[in-house]
């Protein structure tokens, strides 16, 4: 694409706009070709670059013994790569690791990032000194000696929309012109179910059984597959959608597509955009919102509703009720802004 585009957009003022716009027309015509079943050879993209060999050793450990998501495996590179790079800084080989090196790893992470980020690349810490202690490129198990920060999970409450806000912005969003009905469903189904962005967009057209009024999605970090009921107000929202806007495209079998060529599944990035434009037409100014927002409120709202908290905590997917148990507070401090004044 760059040796197509590049020399014919030479000495033009706005070469990287025009290279964008080149861009995704080159793209909409090969899916175009491809619906018509004519595809394009299989471009070979570049050879990703390998991982160090101890990195690519420590994954295959974490997904064979510990069974991590891919989200997890990705920080727990990250956090692998950060501490070696540092021993190489410092010309020391790994297994001659000091407590020194891992206390200088976790105040350099202290200075530039969040407290709760630090305690989870701390967490990630732990996991790579026991793996080096337990295959014996380390004679001490330096895991326990990683002093998080402190972290406590009520910190930052999580930020939960009133339902009344959340009706307000299914109601602004306008169903007569696309993407509105695709939008309209998604937002259903994270206000409804308390889904994950990730869960939506993963959801397949083979995911939605009609006959039996199931819903099937997999929750991302366990990967642990979950049935929901299919409620008449969200199956009347997606059959909307998958009706009248969804793109004719048989290639992909991803629910929720992009409005436009290329036809392609969403993005996380695209649903948060969308949300943002339906609060600001709401009139709901939020100093963050996104996906989660409708996560966390369907859980307050259920708290609210006196719901188990196990129930809760298993609509959610959280692997402890402890995780849940924030809700409770969020619900309280609601009812704090309605409770009446004690009579003297």
């Amino acid at each position: 694409l760059r040796a197509y585009v590049g020399p014919r957009l030479k000495g033009r003022r706005s070469a990287q706009n025009s290279r964008g716009v080149a861009s995704k027309a080159l793209h909409a015509w090969a899916c175009a070709l491809r619906d018509l079943g004519s595809p394009l050879p299989q471009w070979r993209e570049k050879p990703t670059p390998q991982l160090p060999p101890l990195v690519s050793e420590y994954c295959k450990y974490r997904r064979l013994h510990n069974g991590v998501s891919d989200g997890t495996l990705i920080r727990d590179i990250e956090t692998a790569r950060g501490f070696l790079l540092q021993l190489r800084s410092r010309t020391k080989p790994v297994e001659r690791t000091t407590l020194n090196d891992v206390d200088a790893f976790v105040r350099n992470l202290s200075t530039r990032l969040a407290k709760r980020t630090v305690a989870d690349t701390c967490s990630s810490l732990r996991a790579f000194l026991r793996f080096l202690h337990i295959t014996g490129k380390l004679s001490a198990d330096l895991a326990g000696a990683v002093i998080a920060p402190r972290y406590r999970i009520d910190e930052h409450p999580p930020r939960a929309l009133p339902w009344g806000d959340v009706q307000r912005i299914l109601h602004s969003i306008s169903r007569s012109k696309a993407p509105g009905k695709r939008d309209f469903a998604i937002i259903l189904l994270l206000a409804t179910y308390g889904l994950g962005a990730a869960e939506v967009l993963a959801l397949q057209l083979n995911d939605l059984d009609w006959q039996a009024g199931i819903l099937r999605a997999r929750r991302p970090k366990t990967n642990v597959p979950i049935e929901l009921p299919l409620l008449p107000a969200v199956a009347k929202a997606l059959a909307a959608y998958l009706r009248q806007e969804r793109p004719p495209t048989r290639s992909i079998k991803h629910v929720f597509l992009r409005k436009n060529m290329p036809y392609e599944p969403m993005t996380s990035a695209a649903i948060r955009h969308r949300i943002r434009h339906y609060a600001r037409l709401a009139g709901i100014s939020a100093k963050i919102i996104g996906a989660h927002a409708f996560r966390h409120s369907h859980a307050a709202r259920q708290v609210d509703a006196g719901a188990n908290i196990k129930i809760v905590s298993d609509i959610l997917g959280h692997r402890s009720s402890s995780s849940t148990s924030i809700y409770v507070r969020v619900a309280l401090r609601r009812l704090q802004t309605v409770a009446l004044p004690v009579p003297r």
